[in-house]
């Protein structure tokens, strides 16, 4: 059975079509029932789509033209590369369901061309599976969130010696790291830049801002790591990364 995300999806491409549907007749092509028709409308409104229906036994739904999504402006190459992108992840974490599911999303809404490539691609590609790195995408999008918006995060945060700590941060970047998810931050409790594994990190919310943040003083992420977290250009003794 299709998940509720990839339905709604379906439907959107059929009300694309710029023809009224009726609730009894968007049921058959999706195979559900009008109940379930309706209520996939109503999740397209609540995620900005103007669908538009007329209420009655002959209920109709249409979607406001000026809506209609764009085709995809994509090459051959990049489809494959994104494919193989989101195998990876798959590969990595094959308990996730959201990586697959949207692999499954961009395939329903390219052209059937690049939906070829795509398949292509997915069949003769087969990925090693690696020790999983666990991924929690909802704590991944509050970071970007706030790194976008310049605001700071506060977390509970459990060191790998097993020691818990309240943490106040600048949020920097995060980055995938000997299997393991990592964000760096300016650490405003120890005055110093810090790296956090993500599966270790508990109640983040978000001080939203905008806040001044500290400027990250390396050249790149890969300077200030093998620099020993920048204890080598301070020429001093640092304390090990949490």
């Amino acid at each position: 059975m299709d998940s509720p995300s990839t339905r709604s999806l379906q439907l959107l491409a059929l009300l694309q079509s710029a023809r009224e549907w009726t609730a009894h007749d968007l049921a058959a092509r999706l195979q559900v029932s009008e109940r379930t028709v309706r209520r996939d409308a109503m999740r397209l409104r609540d995620m900005g789509y103007e669908v538009r229906s007329r209420p009655g036994p002959g209920a109709t739904y249409t979607l406001r033209p000026s809506m209609k999504i764009p085709p995809l402006l994509l090459s051959p190459d990049e489809v494959s590369t994104i494919i193989t992108s989101l195998m990876i992840l798959e590969a990595w974490s094959p308990h996730d369901t959201s990586v697959a599911a949207a692999r499954a999303k961009l395939e329903l809404v390219l052209p059937a061309n690049l939906r070829r490539r795509a398949a292509a691609i997915a069949l003769s590609t087969q990925i090693l599976r690696e020790a999983p790195a666990p991924t929690d995408w909802e704590l991944v999008g509050t970071i970007a969130d706030a790194v976008a918006s310049s605001a700071r995060l506060v977390f509970d945060y459990t060191d790998q010696h097993g020691h818990r700590s309240h943490r106040t941060v600048e949020p920097y970047r995060h980055l995938l790291r000997q299997q393991h998810w990592y964000l760096i931050a300016y650490d405003l409790g120890r005055d110093d830049w810090r790296l956090f594994r993500l599966d270790r990190i508990q109640v983040p919310t978000t001080m939203p801002g905008p806040y001044r943040h500290h400027a990250f003083p390396w050249d790149s992420i890969e300077d200030w790591l093998t620099s020993d977290f920048g204890a080598s250009a301070r020429r001093s003794p640092t304390p090990p990364p949490t």
